[in-house]
C-alpha cells in the first residue's frame, strides 16, 4: 500500500557548478545539512551547497524512480532541467 507522505528530488551545485542530485523528506533540512557540510560525502567534497532545482513527490516509489531517472542523464540535459525554471542559477532555498 502506498502511503502519502512528502518527497523531494533536488539539485544542489558549487559555485562551480558541480552537481549532486539527492532526495529527502525534507527539503529545508537537508539544505541546511548541505550548507553546513555535515555530511560526508561527494557534496561536501565538492562544496554542493546551492540548491538550484527541486521537484516534490507524495510517495516515496515515485521519487526514488525520478532520482534515479535524473542519475542517468548526461551533463548537458540536467542543465537544460536546471535553466528551464532557474536560467540564473539562484539559491532556491532563499525562498524558506
Amino acid at each position: 500500500m502506498n502511503r502519502l507522505y512528502n518527497f523531494y528530488i533536488y539539485i544542489v551545485a558549487s559555485s562551480s557548478k558541480t552537481l549532486y542530485i539527492g532526495l529527502t523528506n525534507s527539503l529545508q533540512r537537508r539544505i541546511f545539512e548541505h550548507k553546513e557540510k555535515l555530511i560526508d560525502g561527494f557534496s561536501k567534497k565538492y562544496s554542493c551547497e546551492s540548491l538550484v532545482y527541486y521537484e516534490h513527490y507524495d510517495y516515496i516509489e515515485d521519487a526514488i524512480n525520478r532520482e534515479k531517472q535524473l542519475k542517468k542523464w548526461n551533463r548537458n540535459k540536467k542543465i537544460k532541467l536546471i535553466e528551464k525554471d532557474n536560467p540564473n542559477w539562484n539559491d532556491l532555498s532563499n525562498e524558506f
